[in-house]
C-alpha cells in the first residue's frame, strides 16, 4: 500500500529511575500519548503543573483514525497552540450532503453564524494531529517517555504506584494524580477492575483511506442504499495529502479479516468511483460500533479521559472531540486542587460534567447508528420513507440522521454554575462554551478567543469606557488580585484606550448581541471557557460568590 505519511520513531531515553533505583514521585502522570493524553499534558504544562507522559509505543497512530475536528475542539487546540498547524494542513469544511440511492435529499451547514475564528470542521488524519501535539509538548518541555508500558497499579490515599516495563528494565513511579488516556481497551481500567457499560451494535464497517486526485468539493457525503453499494451505507470525506476516507457498511456477517484484503476492498472502491479513476490504498481497517462508558470517570486519584472512559460510534465525530473536551474540563480543576485553592471534591464535578456530556454523545450516537443500520424490516421501512420524503418536505429532513455531528455540551446540570437572576436576550445559556466574535485593539484586529487564557475571565460589556464607574474599575483590579484571580476583558462598542487595562472593541456589535449584554453587564467564564455566571448589573460580591461556587468551594472559602 502507498504511504503519504512518514512515520517518525520517537527515541527511547533511559529514565533516571533505572540508574538510581529510586522510586520518584510526580505530581501528575498521564498514561497514553494519543490526542487526549497529549492535550492534557500540554494544558498541564501551560498551567504550571509538573507532568510526565508514559506511552507504550514509539510513534504516532497508524492510519487516519480520528479524522474530524469540530469548531469547539479547534478553539481548545487554539489555546494549546496547535490549531494553526491543524488548519494549515487539514481540510476545512462546513457542508454535508446526504443521498438516498442516486438523489440528494438533505444538506446542512455547520457554521450557523459568520465572524467566528474557526470553521465548523477540519478533517485531518490523526497521525498529523498527534505529530503537532508532540511537537508542541516538546517545545514546552513536557517529559515524554516512549516505550514505557504500565503493567500494574496500586492505589493509596495520597498517591498511586505504577510498575513500568521498558526495553532496558523495570522500575516504579508514584503519581499524586494519574490521568488514564490509554484508549478504548484501557489496561489501567482493567488493572483496577473497572467496567464499561453500554451496547455493541451488530454491524461492521470498512474504512479505506484512498489516495487519489479528485475534484470533489471538500464536503461530507453520505449515501443510503447507493447503486454502487446496494442496501448498505457509504461515507466519503476528504483528508490532507489527496487522501480520501471511505466508509463502507458491511453487515454483521462480514469476515473482518477477509474484508481487509486488497482484493476485497478494490472492487468496492471501483464500483463507487468508476474504472477510470486512478487510486491507491493507504490504510484499511474494519470496525464495530460501540456506545459505552464507565459509570464514573474519577476513581480516587485516577481520572479517566477519552476512549478509556467512553466510546461512541465514529459517525458524528464524537470520539476525539469529546476526549479533548474531557482534558479541557479536567486540567484547570486539577490545577486548583494541586495548588490548594479548591477541595479535591472539585474533581468529582469533572466526572459529573463529562459523564453528562458522554451521555449526550452516546444518545446521539445510538440514534445515528439505529438510523444508519436499522435492526428490523419495520425500522428500515421507516428510514427509507423518511429519506424519500426529505427531498421535498422539511419536516422529514429533521429526521434524517447520517451521524449528528459533534457539538459541545451545555453543562446545564452542574453544581458549579450560578443561575441567572436577570433576563438575557440570547440563545447562549449558562453552562455553554463562550461565543466568539471579532474584536480590535489599538494594535490590530482579531477575535475574542485570542485573549482567553486558561484562567477565569470576566467580560465587562459597555457602550463606551467613559460609562464605566470608577468603583467598577477598582473592583475589576481587585478581582485580578484574588487568591483565584479573574482577568477581566472590557468589551466596548466604541474604540478607546484605558490606561492600565486592555479594552477590546466589539467591531460589529456581535459580542454584545451574542451575549445579550446590556451596558454594564458582566459575564464570568471558567478557565475552560464555559459560561458559569452572568449579571446585567456589575456587583462585586455576586461575582466573588459565583467564583467560589465555580471552584467547588460551597462554603465560600477555599
Amino acid at each position: 500500500m502507498l504511504s503519504t505519511y512518514q512515520y517518525q520513531k520517537f527515541p527511547f531515553v533511559t529514565p533516571p529511575e533505572l540508574k538510581t533505583k529510586e522510586v520518584t514521585r510526580r505530581k501528575v502522570i498521564i498514561v497514553g500519548a494519543g490526542p487526549v493524553g497529549l492535550a492534557a499534558a500540554i494544558d498541564c504544562k501551560l498551567q504550571g503543573l509538573d507532568v510526565l507522559v508514559l506511552d507504550d509505543d514509539d510513534t504516532v497512530s497508524v492510519g487516519s483514525r480520528g479524522l474530524c475536528y469540530a469548531k469547539r475542539t479547534l478553539e481548545i487546540l487554539d489555546r494549546l497552540g496547535v490549531a494553526a498547524a491543524v488548519r494549515n494542513k487539514g481540510v476545512e469544511w462546513n457542508v454535508g450532503r446526504t443521498f438516498f440511492r442516486k438523489e440528494e435529499v438533505f444538506n446542512f451547514n455547520l457554521l450557523p453564524a459568520p465572524d467566528h475564528k474557526h470553521p465548523g470542521m477540519v478533517n485531518l488524519q490523526q497521525y498529523y494531529l498527534e505529530e503537532f501535539l508532540v511537537r508542541r509538548a516538546v517545545e514546552l518541555g513536557v517529559e515524554l517517555r516512549w516505550n514505557h508500558r504500565v503493567t500494574a497499579i496500586e492505589q493509596g490515599e495520597e498517591f498511586s504506584t505504577l510498575q513500568i516495563v521498558t526495553p532496558e528494565g523495570d522500575y516504579s513511579l508514584q503519581a499524586d494524580w494519574l490521568i488514564a488516556c490509554d484508549g478504548a481497551r484501557s489496561p489501567l481500567r482493567q488493572m483496577l477492575g473497572l467496567e464499561v457499560e453500554g451496547k455493541v451494535f451488530m454491524d461492521r464497517f470498512l474504512i479505506a483511506d484512498v489516495v487519489m486526485k479528485a475534484d470533489f468539493p471538500a464536503e461530507r457525503w453520505f449515501w443510503f442504499d447507493p447503486p454502487f453499494h446496494p442496501n448498505q451505507s457509504v461515507l466519503l470525506h476528504r483528508e490532507a495529502d489527496n487522501v480520501w476516507r471511505i466508509d463502507f457498511q458491511l453487515g454483521w456477517d462480514a469476515d473482518p479479516v477477509e474484508e481487509r484484503k486488497p482484493e476485497k476492498v478494490m472492487p468496492r472502491i471501483k464500483a463507487m468511483l468508476g474504472d477510470d479513476r486512478e487510486f491507491e490504498l493507504e490504510w484499511v481497517s474494519v470496525y464495530t460500533f460501540q456506545c459505552r462508558r464507565m459509570e464514573k470517570f474519577r476513581h480516587g486519584r485516577v481520572l479517566f479521559a477519552g476512549d478509556a472512559a467512553h466510546q461512541v460510534s465514529p459517525f458524528g465525530a464524537r470520539g476525539a472531540n469529546s476526549g479533548i473536551q474531557d482534558a479541557d474540563n479536567l486540567v484547570w480543576k486539577l490545577k486548583l486542587v494541586v495548588d490548594g485553592k479548591a477541595p479535591a471534591k472539585l474533581l468529582d464535578t469533572y466526572s459529573d460534567e463529562r459523564v453528562f456530556a458522554a451521555d449526550e454523545n452516546l444518545l446521539n450516537s445510538t440514534r445515528s447508528t439505529d438510523f444508519i443500520t436499522p435492526k428490523s424490516a419495520i425500522s428500515k421501512c421507516f428510514r427509507n420513507a423518511v429519506l424519500s420524503l426529505a427531498q421535498e418536505h422539511a419536516f422529514a429532513r429533521k429526521l434524517v440522521n447520517s451521524g449528528r455531528l459533534s457539538v459541545p455540551s451545555t453543562l446545564s446540570t452542574t453544581i458549579l454554575h450560578t443561575p441567572d437572576h436577570a433576563s438575557f436576550d440570547t440563545a447562549l445559556q449558562i453552562g455553554a462554551p463562550f461565543e466568539d466574535g471579532p474584536v480590535s485593539t489599538q494594535s490590530g484586529t482579531g477575535f475574542l478567543i485570542d485573549y482567553l487564557q486558561p484562567v477565569f475571565h470576566g467580560l465587562y460589556f459597555c457602550d463606551a469606557v467613559s460609562d464605566i464607574p470608577a468603583a467598577h474599575l477598582a473592583a475589576i483590579k481587585a478581582l485580578e488580585k484574588e487568591v483565584i484571580p479573574v482577568a477581566t476583558l472590557i468589551i466596548s462598542k466604541q474604540e478607546v484606550e484605558l490606561d492600565g487595562h486592555l479594552c477590546l472593541t466589539d467591531t460589529k456589535g456581535l459580542l454584545h448581541q451574542r451575549y445579550g449584554a446590556e451596558n454594564g453587564s458582566y459575564h464570568l467564564l471558567r478557565p475552560d471557557q464555559h459560561l458559569t455566571a452572568r449579571w446585567q448589573k456589575f456587583e462585586l460580591n455576586h461575582i466573588l460568590r459565583a467564583l467560589q461556587t465555580a471552584c467547588g468551594n460551597s462554603s465560600g472559602v477555599a
